[in-house]
């Protein structure tokens, strides 16, 4: 693991950049192999350690790539600094004592967002269409959440893509500045990894897919 001195840039691999010249599809091995080992980081064992805003906004850029029938951007970020989820804790809190949580739970739940040095929360923001039903926007937020998460995993970063309690409470989604209608579609915690989990069972393809 490179410390902060040395972590790579974007200015770092200029491969990264977005290129506006369409291309012809051609196999691409290192995607292949980072998807087929890919493996998002649990959020409590990430550090408070974060990406730089440069960093950040290019991860932003290319989870913004995901499908989006109909190009309604149903999707917004919010992204919160050290100081900011401190706040977010804060308001985790009040609305679990709020709502009567039990003492455990309400802990954990507040305790959830003091995990990474940064959190983005993706929120979904439907927007009125005769064409493309709501249910089909919040598919596309929750292809932003992997997107982005894949992004981080893809620049060298831990993250995590979390829900919880407070993803739909209009009280603490107010505190992210949502606007009503809008919820979180997922709080992505970014870090850097502290310990390299081990891989976890996966779906047997065998026994869920039905070839017609």
């Amino acid at each position: 693991m490179t410390n902060a001195q040395t972590r790579p840039t974007p200015e770092d691999h200029p491969e990264t950049h977005l290129d506006p010249r369409p291309k012809p599809l051609t196999p691409d091995p290192a995607v292949l192999a980072f998807l087929a080992n890919r493996r998002s980081r649990p959020a409590k064992t990430l550090d408070q350690s974060a990406p730089s805003r440069a960093e950040l906004e290019q991860m932003l850029t290319l989870a913004a790539r995901a499908p989006d029938h109909g190009k309604l951007e149903p999707w917004r970020f919010v992204v919160a600094d050290r100081t900011a989820m401190e706040g977010l804790a804060k308001a985790a809190a009040a609305r679990a004592a709020a709502n009567g949580m039990e003492t455990e739970a309400a802990e954990k739940a507040a305790r959830n967002f003091t995990f990474g040095g940064a959190i983005v929360t993706v929120l979904a923001s439907p927007k009125p269409s005769a064409k493309i039903p709501e249910w089909e926007q919040a598919l596309s937020a929750g292809a932003v959440c992997l997107a982005l998460v894949n992004a981080a995993l893809a620049s060298g970063w831990g993250a995590n893509w979390l829900t919880g309690p407070f993803a739909r409470d209009p009280v603490f989604l107010e505190a992210l500045g949502a606007a009503p209608g809008e919820y979180a579609a997922g709080f992505i915690h970014i870090g850097r990894e502290t310990a390299v989990p081990p891989d976890r069972p996966r779906p047997d393809i065998g026994t869920i897919t039905e070839w017609l």
